[in-house]
């Protein structure tokens, strides 16, 4: 056997041991894919259910937030309600009954002023008791600290 027989003799080899490598590769290539696409399958099939419990519960969330704003808007309504109906009544409670009170203090006023006047002028009829003269207080002549107190 010459050398250039042995070489390519080498040569097939290498060259049936690269194929047998890249068959091999494939093979195994091909399992991992089967089993990557069994592990997205049952992700998938587990992952479903909490996808479908988690929109139900978005949509719930949705129903009572929309059910809160409704309530929020019927208090508020109300408020303003019971507002305008406290201020109407405060706004009658002046015009019945402050109005009225206003004009009997008045009157009362007015007939308190006359009976003030008739007092007065029954009062200047009588002659009114002479007054006593009120005495002055005359310094003593043998006190002279009075006129060297400063004040």
């Amino acid at each position: 056997m010459n050398l250039s027989e042995v070489f390519l003799g080498l040569i097939a080899v290498a060259v049936l041991a690269t194929a047998i490598g890249q068959v091999a590769a494939v093979i195994f290539a091909a399992r991992a894919v089967r089993r990557l696409g069994e592990t997205v399958g049952r992700l998938e099939k587990d992952v479903r259910p909490i996808i479908t419990n988690v929109q139900a519960m978005s949509a719930d969330a949705a129903r009572a937030t929309a059910l809160a704003t409704a309530q929020v808007e019927r208090a508020e309504r109300l408020l303003n309600d019971v507002a305008q109906r406290v201020e109407e009544t405060m706004s009658t409670v002046q015009r019945t009954i402050l109005g009225p009170a206003r004009d009997g203090m008045a009157i009362l006023s007015a007939v308190k002023a006359a009976f003030g006047a008739f007092r007065d002028l029954s009062g200047r009829s009588r002659p009114k008791p002479a007054a006593a003269p009120v005495p002055v207080a005359v310094p003593d002549p043998g006190d002279d600290d009075h006129a060297s107190f400063i004040g």
